[in-house]
């Protein structure tokens, strides 16, 4: 039989132990987890694409120039510059060998004009949906994780959302197949919008659907959505917020960038946004996109790459 003196003390140790639980029960969780990983970092063939048009660098050299180039062993590609392979299950064969002997990881393929994903039109809508088919053929074979779309059409708001909805959801089921994920970055007018993207997130509910937040596509008055300095933007969407609001469904990021000083970037605080991106316990790869003409295309890309490498350190 227990003492009485055994049984306040156990009684005294039964009430430390449920306050206990009940302290960590109720306190309150941060929302994200930050980001520990190391810097991951890859290459969006859009950085080279003045290179490319004008015949100075081949497309299909894209993985050996990232590596031998600029040291980086990740790649972005982008859909234009394959247009007459779209279908080529050879061609893009020997691109992933080429890729896998260099130890460059393909990640996603950029499709443009491929129709407008968020036509109110169902007979147009499904024409566009068809039309990203191929790509992601192409980057199933390739090896990628994802293909990245725009969130275009014509029509009010809601009407374009409810689109984007029903289209990403015909595509997704598609692509889910082959396990590739189907991505949206802001890339102007309305989907300068992080809280229209969110939506459409939301909307679509299937885990292979995600975004690509861009650090510099935030013009909410014209297509494609550039706030270089310089550019004409009537109206953007703070960027700070906007990556704030696609990173909880991002599976990818684009650092877009413009021109430097001493300092760092001249358009985009990198820190600022930087921080943001690993408060979000993102953990993926952060893809280079340099689109300035301050320095060449070869400097902007190593410009780049080294204020995110000097930003990771701080």
């Amino acid at each position: 039989m227990k003492t009485s003196n055994q049984l306040q003390k156990l009684l005294r140790w039964t009430v430390v132990l449920l306050i206990t639980i009940l302290f960590y029960q109720c306190k309150p969780k941060p929302e994200n987890q930050v980001s520990t990983e190391p810097l991951k970092i890859s290459l969006a063939q859009w950085s080279i694409h003045n290179a490319l048009d004008s015949g100075k660098l081949k497309a299909e050299n894209f993985a050996a120039i990232a590596k031998n180039d600029f040291g980086i062993s990740a790649v972005e590609y982008v859909n234009q510059f394959y247009k007459e392979h779209a279908s080529d299950r050879a061609f893009w064969a020997k691109m992933r060998a080429t890729a896998d002997s260099l130890g460059v990881k393909s990640l996603l393929i950029m499709v443009d004009n491929e129709g407008d994903l968020g036509d109110p039109n169902p007979v147009e809508r499904i024409k566009a949906v068809e039309n990203h088919f191929k790509w992601v053929d192409a980057a199933h074979i390739l090896g990628c994780h994802s293909i990245r779309i725009n969130a275009f059409g014509e029509g009010s708001k809601e009407e374009v959302q409810l689109a984007m909805i029903d289209a990403l959801k015909k595509l997704c089921a598609y692509a889910a197949k082959d396990s590739i994920n189907v991505l949206i970055e802001n890339h102007g007018l309305y989907s300068s919008d992080g809280q229209w993207i969110a939506g459409i997130m939301k909307g679509v509910n299937m885990s292979n659907v995600g975004t690509l937040p861009d650090f510099g596509n935030w013009c909410l008055s014209a297509k494609w959505g550039s706030t270089q300095d310089g550019k004409d933007c009537k109206e953007a969407y703070d960027r700070y917020k906007g990556v704030g609001e696609m990173l909880p469904f991002a599976k990818g990021v684009s650092a877009k960038s413009y021109a430097f000083d001493d300092q760092g970037e001249t358009v985009i605080d990198y820190g600022k946004m930087m921080q943001i991106v690993r408060e979000s316990g993102f953990s993926g790869y952060v893809g280079i996109e340099y689109e300035g003409s301050q320095l060449s295309e070869h400097d902007g890309i190593l410009a780049t790459k080294a204020l995110l490498e000097k930003v990771a350190k701080q």
